[in-house]
């Protein structure tokens, strides 16, 4: 019987000690995979973003009535149509002293390719695809010149996320639309989007986004004239594999889908007819 008794603790013991290492090899392997992985995440070839840091909130923006004087008396110039593609995150470095916080914020990077140089591409095939319309057209790197106006400002970005699962496109509207055709404008776009690239649609808008420093006339010099009609697009997730052999890939459907967009707000708005004449 105390042989027995003995055998069983020693069993035990060796039992306890195998679930002690098995456990203890599990414990290493998992803090190995979570090092690994925070560190892939902070190496220079995965990076999220999405719009800049900073953006207003609703709350601090005075309301529309603020600028009333503005709407009533403003006449557009006279002319073609103008369109402004901001290149998300470019030359970035360079803002003014008063745009300072967006300093370092260079956009997502994922599998070796940066947002700046997708976003890039993309403005430059939607501006020759406007270009062959007869519209005027104007590639902005991050900073605005002050006081900017077009008929039409669309922020071109790529977005990101930690979960690399995470997929789709969003626009998005400023909290203040002095020229209350911000949203007419986002609809077009959503609609050409979703139908030429088949990406869901992300109804994730941030604050970043409704705010964004080129929006905010009120606090800025460097910022758009408050009678521009403007947004900012996200193309899709440059952390996902399959929105970003989209947008890197295929920038061509991007820049269409964008163009064909704006050349639809531009028809509603009656100013193709001063492209004609001026391609004419």
């Amino acid at each position: 019987m105390e042989k027995l008794s003995a055998d069983f603790w020693l069993t035990s013991i060796s039992q306890s000690k195998k679930i002690f290492m098995v456990a203890s090899s599990l414990t290493i392997i998992v803090l190995l995979m979570v090092i690994g992985w925070y560190k892939y995440l902070n190496q220079p070839n995965f990076q999220i973003s999405g719009a800049p840091p900073y953006g207003e909130s609703e709350s601090e923006i005075p309301p529309l009535t603020s600028w009333e004087e503005i709407r009533r008396h403003w006449v557009r110039p006279s002319g073609p149509p103008k369109v402004a593609l901001q290149v998300g995150h470019l030359d970035n470095d360079e803002v003014p002293e008063e745009l300072k916080n967006i300093r370092g914020n260079t956009g997502a990077m994922a599998a070796g390719y940066t947002e700046v140089e997708v976003n890039q591409i993309i403005a430059n095939l939607t501006a020759h695809l406007l270009k062959e319309k007869g519209v005027v057209v104007e590639i902005l790197p991050a900073t605005i010149p002050p006081d900017y106006w077009a008929d039409v400002f669309i922020a071109i970005h790529a977005d990101g996320s930690l979960d690399t699962a995470t997929s789709g496109y969003k626009m998005a509207a400023p909290w203040r639309d002095l020229t209350g055709k911000a949203n007419q404008l986002v609809s077009k776009l959503e609609e050409s989007y979703g139908a030429a690239t088949n990406l869901v649609k992300d109804d994730n808008i941030t604050r970043n986004m409704r705010g964004y420093y080129a929006f905010a006339w009120w606090r800025y010099e460097h910022s758009l004239h408050p009678m521009t009609t403007a947004a900012i697009v996200e193309t899709g997730f440059l952390t996902n594999p399959q929105d970003r052999r989209l947008i890197v890939d295929q920038p061509e459907l991007s820049a269409k889908a964008i163009a064909d967009g704006i050349m639809e707000f531009l028809s509603e708005e009656d100013l193709l007819i001063h492209a004609d004449s001026a391609s004419g």
